[in-house]
């Protein structure tokens, strides 16, 4: 085991156990959130994981739960905007912290994979998994001002 496989472990095993508790337990606002959360946290594990051992291949996995993930919250938000509309989630601390673990994440490895091909792949999904968690975390907590409800 290296430090990239035991960084995985740690944040899989404590973000991902986290996660489940609150999926499993508790009112709505706290299981949508940790849905969220737990798909925020799964990509930088990937994302660790494929430089642990070495297979450039499961980053393919981490650009999948990047677009996926934040897609599935907002289905979420969207057919349970009524029931969340009386006690919106409020998870900004919990929202940041995990963007700022994705960014720490994806900025170790684009300094241990160098410039290249692997390096604009990384930077691609740290912006969907961070831009994508923002987005989905707001969607949560009602929605962005301004904009028309269709």
């Amino acid at each position: 085991m290296n430090g990239w496989t035991l960084a995985a472990t740690v944040g899989l095993a404590g973000g991902l156990g986290a996660a489940l508790w609150g999926v499993a337990t508790g009112p709505l606002r706290r299981r949508v959130v940790a849905q969220n959360l737990a798909t925020a946290l799964a990509c930088p594990g990937m994302l660790l994981l494929a430089q642990g051992y070495g297979r450039p291949a499961y980053l393919d996995v981490g650009v999948v739960l990047a677009l996926l993930g934040p897609v599935g919250t907002l289905v979420f938000a969207r057919l349970l905007a009524e029931e969340l509309a009386e006690d919106p989630p409020r998870a900004w601390v919990a929202t940041w912290t995990v963007a700022a673990l994705g960014a720490i994440t994806v900025i170790a490895l684009c300094v241990a994979t160098g410039p290249g091909r692997a390096m604009a792949k990384l930077l691609v999904i740290g912006a969907l998994l961070i831009g994508g968690n923002v987005v989905a975390s707001r969607a949560l907590s009602g929605g962005f001002g301004r904009v028309g409800r269709g």
